[in-house]
Parts: C-alpha cells; sequence; structure tokens
C-alpha cells in the first residue's frame, strides 16, 4: 500500500470518529432536535429538581412528549417552578403525577408524567399537583452513614 492510499484511509477513519464524537455529544446534551410545532405550558412545583436544566426532555412511558422549558425559583413558597411544553399530540389527565429521574449512568435528569385516571384533562397552562422531586445521591448517603453511626453508639455500653 503506498503512502497516499494509507494517509487517504487515516483521513477516513478520523472523520468517522470526529462524527461519532458529535452524535455522543448532540445525544449526551439532550439536544431538542425537532421542534413541537403545537404545544402546551404546564407548570409543576418541586421540593428538590437535583441536577434537571432548561431543555431537560419530559417523557411518559418511555416517549419523549415535552421538554422542559424554564425553570425559576418561588421566593414565597421555597420551591423550584418548572415550566414545560407538551406537544399537544398527548393529553395528560388533570391527576397526572410528575416525577424527577435520572437517565442512565451520566446523570442526566428528566421529568417523567405518570397519568391518572381523571376524565378531565390538564389544559393549558394548569399546573401539575402531585410531583416527587429528585433523588438527591448524597443526602440518602449522608443519612445511611448517619444511621449506621447511631447503631453504633446504640450497642455500646
Amino acid at each position: 500500500m503506498n503512502r497516499t492510499t494509507l494517509d487517504l484511509w487515516v483521513g477516513f477513519f478520523v472523520a468517522i470518529g470526529i462524527g461519532a464524537l458529535l452524535f455522543l455529544a448532540l445525544k449526551v446534551s439532550s439536544f431538542p432536535g425537532i421542534q413541537m410545532e403545537k404545544a402546551y405550558r404546564l407548570e409543576a412545583r418541586f421540593d428538590n429538581i437535583g441536577g434537571l436544566k432548561a431543555q431537560s426532555p419530559v417523557r411518559s412511558a418511555g416517549v419523549l412528549v415535552g421538554r422542559v422549558t424554564d425553570i425559576h425559583f418561588d421566593p414565597a413558597t421555597y420551591e423550584a417552578v418548572v415550566e414545560m411544553r407538551i406537544d399537544s399530540r398527548y393529553a395528560f389527565p388533570a391527576d397526572t403525577f410528575a416525577s424527577i429521574y435520572t437517565a442512565g449512568l451520566l446523570g442526566d435528569q428528566y421529568i417523567g408524567l405518570e397519568p391518572g385516571g381523571d376524565e378531565r384533562n390538564l389544559a393549558d397552562g394548569a399546573r401539575i399537583m402531585k410531583t416527587q422531586s429528585a433523588v438527591v445521591l448524597e443526602k440518602l448517603v449522608s443519612q445511611f452513614l448517619f444511621n449506621k453511626a447511631a447503631e453504633g453508639q446504640s450497642t455500646q455500653p
């Protein structure tokens, strides 16, 4: 194989590698991709949102149904207010439950919507009343260590 052919193959594989890295970067960053033409806005309040950020996905049954559009702090209630845009193709009952979950090993967080059984649907601008905050790993570890330390002290005379 001559030098020109070898250089061509190396360049080809480098281009494929750069393309793969670009693809992974877009997947990890939750790139919004296709925009929803018709959507409605929902709001949910959480005690702790963990690492949730704007443009995070909103999923139901594993299907992407919307995106987080804005997150702000309400100084009156000391809660995080999360605003979402939901594709108008998907209607959710008024008693829908919103939870913050962690996806995969990288720890990207998203909102999961679990529909209830109410016959009325959430309208544009409605507030999801039932929410579950993010699980904070540091809090769980510190609680576990505190409980273990308390058990150790209670067994000593």
